[in-house]
């Protein structure tokens, strides 16, 4: 049975762009991805990121939703440690309500501040080094505990969390969302309290993790789907993928583990072509990995003018080894071989170009390679 494609998409802004750029860019991709047989469209959520304009997925599913027709829309994740499971049902609701059928919640634990670092110090006390698994990439991990710990990431917390907030952990997250989808919610005297709309919300839930930590085993143990973010973390994808299927329990959702594995991807006629294409990607990547926040994507002019150290490509070694980029043969190939490893029963893939021609192009020569 062929393994559906879906995409991710941060609504990224280029260099020489702005933000209504962006998402009129946003708007006409996943239109386009529609058309080319794409399973899913799913949007993130980032703050204070010059260069990525989907900040509040709710608001931008909502427009995404306005121009297609049928393709299921997601987050690709609501951060949970941010705001209350009531407004996040809610916004979920509305879109249910306007456009019923359509939508995955994705969640995710990022947000959670100082448990979030606590975790990340944690893991990386164990020791993984670069290894290939059966022709899949497996790098050393990234650490990424002197980006939660920055300056910079305390002032914008400042800004995403309320003065005193101690956000929820993840599994009581789930049990305030569940309950206000099945509606009411009715405490030990009787008292009743309904979301309007939300209650009865046609939603399938997933939770996204970059490890296997406790996203992957809730997920798991709660029998819901799992998104496992090779993308973002390649290191950990197969402990991600290994402990939701060791913590799975069949559902009222899912009688068995259902698991999709996200790739950064970037396809043209050949592999000369995407090669050049790609060549902004490891500036990028370094604006993020060096605590910046992610800039508008370089032009390719622009990635060849940057003048590399040592440590910039130690930061994005990872990331740019893992990514698969080339004819749509070879990208095809790569996210086979993903697939196989991961035992993937989806795959999501984003693409960040600067033109936004070569970015929908991509898109469509995957479709065409892919079985669909």
């Amino acid at each position: 049975m062929p393994v559906p494609l879906s995409i991710l998409d941060l609504a990224p802004l280029v260099s020489g762009g702005d933000v209504r750029d962006a998402l009129r860019r946003t708007l006409d991709l996943a239109r386009r991805a529609e058309q080319f047989g794409y399973h899913r469209y799913w949007v993130a959520e980032h703050h204070f990121t010059p260069g990525v304009a989907s900040s509040q997925p709710a608001l931008l599913l909502g427009q995404i939703a306005a121009v297609t027709d049928h393709i299921r829309l997601g987050s690709g994740a609501v951060q949970t440690g941010f705001q209350t499971s009531l407004s996040i049902v809610e916004q979920f609701g509305l879109l249910d309500a306007l456009y019923p059928g359509r939508f995955d919640l994705g969640l995710g634990r990022s947000g959670q501040a100082g448990k979030e670092v606590k975790r990340l110090l944690e893991e990386e006390k164990k020791e993984q080094q670069e290894r290939v698994v059966d022709g899949l990439l497996i790098p050393k991990p990234f650490s990424w505990a002197p980006i939660f710990a920055s300056k910079r990431t305390e002032l914008a917390g400042r800004f995403l969390h309320q003065p005193g907030a101690d956000p929820l952990g993840l599994s009581d997250v789930l049990d305030q969302i569940e309950a206000l989808l099945a509606g009411p919610v009715v405490d030990d005297e009787g008292n009743a309290v309904t979301a309007t709309p939300g209650a009865g919300a046609d939603l399938q839930v997933w939770l996204l993790g970059s490890s296997g930590g406790e996203s992957a085993r809730t997920a798991g143990a709660r029998g819901l789907p799992f998104a496992a973010n090779y993308h973002v973390a390649p290191a950990k994808v197969l402990e991600a993928v290994g402990a939701y299927r060791e913590s799975f329990v069949p559902s009222a959702a899912l009688a068995e583990p259902y698991v999709m594995v996200s790739a950064d991807v970037l396809v043209a006629e050949d592999d000369a072509t995407a090669r050049q294409l790609a060549k902004p990607f490891a500036v990028w990547v370094r604006s993020i990995r060096s605590g910046l926040g992610a800039v508008p994507f370089p032009s390719i002019e622009e990635a060849e003018a940057y003048e590399w150290t040592d440590l910039d490509r130690q930061l994005v070694a990872d990331r740019v080894a893992t990514r698969f980029a080339g004819s749509p043969r070879t990208v095809a190939e790569g996210l086979r071989t993903l697939q196989r490893v991961t035992g993937a029963d989806e795959l999501l893939v984003t693409t960040i170009t600067h033109d936004h021609a070569e970015r929908v192009r991509s898109f469509e020569l995957l479709a065409k390679e892919w079985p669909a």
